[in-house]
């Protein structure tokens, strides 16, 4: 997965946590008021865990805008259709 498609989204995959919080902390701190976390699959959890080291530890008047949840039907190699749960996770910062 690509870290960063739009300027204020971070696509969590298989990196360590704190990996993905540098990149949120960092789009806080080029002055975007929100940004979005996304995951798919495995990654869910790391993404939650992302936001909440965010919010705990480094910006700590960050507040969760919006949660949002899907299933995505991804291709496989072998060309079947497979359904993935996926989830958006919205920081803002006032």
């Amino acid at each position: 997965m690509a870290e960063q498609e739009d300027d204020n989204t971070v696509y969590v995959g298989s990196k360590p946590a704190m990996s993905y919080v540098l990149a949120v902390v960092t789009q806080f701190s080029e002055g975007h008021e929100t940004v979005h976390i996304k995951a798919r699959g495995k990654a869910i959890s790391r993404a939650v865990d992302v936001a909440e080291i965010v919010r705990d530890r480094f910006v700590e008047d960050a507040e969760i805008d919006d949660i949002s949840i899907g299933t995505d039907e991804i291709e496989t190699d072998e060309g079947d259709e497979l359904n993935v749960s996926s989830i958006q996770i919205n920081l803002t910062q006032p």
